[in-house]
């Protein structure tokens, strides 16, 4: 079950356009995703649907039927998707904004409502409701099962550094994380900074072998332009910084995070829990990051 309630409608209609959606639980956590949230739904001239869940009991049993709810938890939801409401059309007040409270699993809940959106906004950790589990629970199985974008806004790029950064890999699989950092910057009318980190691979049996180190590197750049080539063709007024590292994926990303409004990493982790699923690199740069983080899965 879900109640709906829409916002006055505001020039420039968004009628069937691809909303941004943020969840809410009324923590301080969820109001910056709220900001965030706004304003990417400005700079996509999108509308933004806001969320509350109420989870239901174990076993997908509802903990009280739709009539019964308790005053308690229907009135703080309210409460909670009001204040949003406030805040968001504050912060942007040409965006379209709606509000939405939902019964069901959290986690399939969010997972469901990115499934129509141009991405999920979700706070890094709260005080209560979804974001009162840690990081590592709510945030990352939603960005580890979502099929869209999964923003999780943390402290810190609330002052414009005008540099969106993205991990790039050897990995066609990076490719929808490499077109949302470019439309991300493009949008913002920032600089993109692609960073690649590499290894060399330890041979444990071969401690002789021995590297051309400059071979290496040209090896390394010209992986990251092969890799980039396609998407400055179609983002040719996006300024692209090539950032390659000799360094840990992980250690690179949040070193780069730390001068950057946003953060993109890919995900194409295939293991049963929640954190494989996610991947390791993802799950690292999302408990570390300086700035919001966005996790595109492949």
């Amino acid at each position: 079950m879900s109640s709906n309630t829409t916002g006055s409608p505001v020039s420039g209609s968004h009628d069937g356009q691809t909303p941004v959606v943020v969840a809410v639980d009324g923590s301080e956590e969820a109001g910056r995703a709220v900001e965030w949230a706004a304003d990417d739904a400005f700079r996509r001239h999108a509308p933004l649907r806001i969320v509350h869940v109420v989870e239901r009991g174990p076993y997908d049993i509802p903990r009280f039927s739709a009539p019964e709810w308790p005053g308690t938890l229907v009135m703080n939801g309210k409460k909670v998707l009001a204040e949003a409401e406030r805040a968001a059309r504050g912060r942007q007040p040409s965006v379209e904004v709606s509000t939405e409270l939902i019964e069901g699993d959290l986690i399939r809940s969010l997972c469901d409502q990115a499934a129509g959106a141009a991405e999920i906004v979700l706070g890094g950790r709260g005080l209560g409701g979804f974001a009162g589990a840690l990081l590592g629970s709510v945030s990352a199985r939603v960005a580890g099962h979502a099929h869209s974008p999964v923003v999780v806004v943390r402290p810190g790029g609330e002052q414009a550094r005008r540099e969106v950064a993205v991990g790039v890999e050897d990995d066609p699989r990076c490719e929808p994380a490499l077109a949302y950092a470019f439309e991300q910057a493009r949008l913002r009318g920032c600089v993109l900074r692609a960073v690649h980190a590499w290894q060399l691979p330890v041979h444990a049996f071969a401690p002789e072998l021995v590297y051309d180190m400059d071979e290496v590197r040209r090896a390394q750049f010209q992986l990251l332009r092969d890799r980039l080539g396609a998407w400055q063709e179609k983002f040719p007024e996006v300024t692209v910084l090539e950032d390659v590292q000799s360094a840990h994926p992980v250690d690179a990303l949040v070193d780069a995070s730390g001068t950057a409004d946003l953060v993109v990493v890919g995900s194409h982790g295939r293991g049963a829990l929640a954190s494989a699923v996610l991947g390791s690199v993802s799950r690292g740069v999302l408990h570390h990051a300086h700035c919001p983080v966005a996790v595109v899965r492949s």
